[in-house]
């Protein structure tokens, strides 16, 4: 339990990056269910989420294509 509150957590546009994707599309996967993340109370014109780095490991060893 204790790894899981020092896990670090990326944002949506590092998720992004990393996958050479771009950031609509990130949050096209979160709200699909596609990808599992983490909502951050909304302050502005775009919600804010949070990805797990493991998320982010599992996802990329899986070889389940995205929707």
């Amino acid at each position: 339990m204790a790894e899981e509150k020092n896990e670090e957590l990326l944002t949506v546009h590092e998720i992004a990056r990393r996958l050479r994707v771009d950031d609509t599309t990130v949050r096209r996967w979160i709200k699909s269910g596609s990808l599992e993340a983490i909502t951050l109370p909304h302050r502005g014109k775009r919600q804010a989420y949070r990805i797990k780095l493991s998320t982010l490991n599992t996802l990329l060893n899986s070889s389940l294509p995205l929707t």
